[in-house]
């Protein structure tokens, strides 16, 4: 299957492209050329927000499949991340109704869903009476699944939180950041986790799933209270302050239930316990073990340098 990628060289895209290739598909990765795109992939230089240049690239590439796995995150720009998901969803929409394209696999997320007392499943509504700063990104997610339907074939991925290098929940993340601060509250507020390696094997299955939307979740929905204490650990942050206080309803986490069940996909991470120690504390570790590394190295090349002085540079 020929699969244009568009968010190739993304935190998601750096992980999905190696696996379809593993699989066997071809790969047209859009890219502005400001990172390379994985090796396999034809790179294909464009932006989404280019109407008419993105129409022109999807045609030449005459792909099977159109992938969305765009985000506008590194501004830290809810609205510039909502305005990516309605207009460059829109563009890519457009150019694979043009090219003849019947089927899209698109990145959504798993925490927009209206408020309830349980984790949410597909057929919750989305939060679209949300107020204040969420009202802006709940309309960037409704934009997108509105128009990703358009066409005759679709599914859309709803992520849970992402964590693993690249992302804003690994050693050297804002997260961690926030953390070490003290700036964030272990309260009963309820989020759901996905690894990124396993969100990247739901976008490559997803190929073959049937329409429709999907939650794209660990196996354990967890209040703060729970969670932000062993992510604190993990990135060496200090135990975080505590809240009792009534948890946001808004904030219900996410049913993995219809991925897991019906779809056959098992994240290898099945919770954030395991995956926040296994990957975050690990390459935290391997950071340090690099860094310590890169020091003895360093050492090393001036003791050298410092002998071959003392014998007049003697090689």
């Amino acid at each position: 299957m020929h699969v244009f990628l568009a968010g190739a060289t993304g935190v998601l895209g750096r992980h999905i492209v190696p696996r379809l290739l593993a699989e066997g598909h071809r790969v047209t990765a859009l890219t502005r050329g400001r990172r390379p795109v994985p090796d396999g992939a034809a790179a294909v230089r464009g932006d989404v927000i280019d109407a008419r240049g993105l129409a022109l690239a999807v045609r030449e590439a005459a792909p099977d499949v159109v992938m969305h796995q765009l985000t506008d995150l590194s501004g830290g720009d809810p609205a510039a991340n909502a305005e990516l998901r309605r207009l460059g969803t829109r563009n890519l929409v457009d150019a694979a109704l043009a090219a003849g394209v019947r089927r899209i696999v698109a990145q959504s997320i798993a925490w927009m869903y209206e408020p309830g007392d349980a984790p949410a499943r597909e057929e919750t509504p989305l939060d679209v009476h949300a107020e204040g700063p969420r009202r802006v990104s709940v309309d960037g997610v409704v934009a997108l699944e509105h128009t990703v339907c358009e066409l005759p074939e679709w599914v859309v991925l709803r992520y849970g939180l992402l964590y693993g290098p690249g992302t804003f929940y690994e050693a050297g993340g804002s997260m961690a950041g926030q953390a070490r601060q003290g700036a964030l509250v272990a309260d009963r507020d309820v989020s759901s986790f996905v690894e990124t390696g396993d969100a990247a094997t739901a976008a490559v299955q997803a190929l073959d799933w049937p329409t429709g939307a999907v939650n794209i979740c660990d196996d354990e929905p967890a209040p703060a209270a729970d969670w932000l204490p062993a992510f604190c650990r993990a990135v060496g942050a200090p135990p975080p302050p505590r809240s009792d206080a009534p948890g946001n309803p808004a904030a219900r986490g996410a049913d993995n239930d219809h991925a897991r069940k019906h779809l056959g996909w098992v994240p290898a991470h099945p919770s954030w316990r395991d995956g926040f120690a296994q990957v975050i504390s690990r390459a935290a570790g391997d950071a340090v073990s690099g860094g310590h590394a890169d020091r003895a190295v360093s050492a090393q090349r001036v003791s050298r340098a410092r002998r071959q002085s003392c014998r007049g540079g003697a090689a």
